[in-house]
């Protein structure tokens, strides 16, 4: 069985806005996601986390804090992802994606999150509490 491994930037405003990014291959339906991707061999889950948050929405940020991680299998293909905490350092939204999946950058109120449709379906309650955490600090 194949082994994938990678890092997913979760990071919420100061207005309580979740940083989501339109995503999909092109014949695919477009859906939302925090911005996340595959590890480069030489490269750490934290790197891998701050490049593909840039990639993906032209901001830069660093690490706060590891918050969970999904491990499973998709097909013949086994995944671990880890979710990492992060903050803006600076940046304005835009697309540097070198694979050129991303279609929209925004930032989304939990109320917005319950109406999307993810790419990854079982992040959704995981997100929504994660904002509401945030919103209580």
């Amino acid at each position: 069985m194949n082994k994938w491994v990678g890092a997913a930037g979760v990071c919420v405003n100061s207005d309580g806005q979740l940083l989501m990014v339109l995503q999909g291959k092109p014949e695919e339906e477009k859906r939302w996601s925090v911005p996340s991707g595959g590890k480069e061999q030489e490269e750490t889950l934290e790197a891998c986390c701050m490049r593909e948050v840039y990639e993906e929405t032209g901001y830069r940020c660093k690490i706060i804090k590891e918050i969970k991680g999904k491990s499973g299998a998709f097909g013949p293909v086994e995944y671990h992802v880890t979710y990492f905490e992060v903050e803006i350092l600076n940046g304005q939204p835009t697309l540097h994606d070198p694979d050129c999946l991303i279609y929209e950058i925004a930032w989304k109120t939990s109320e917005q999150l319950k109406e999307l449709q993810l790419s990854f379906p079982e992040d959704k309650e995981f997100l929504l509490q994660y904002i509401e955490q945030k919103a209580l600090r």
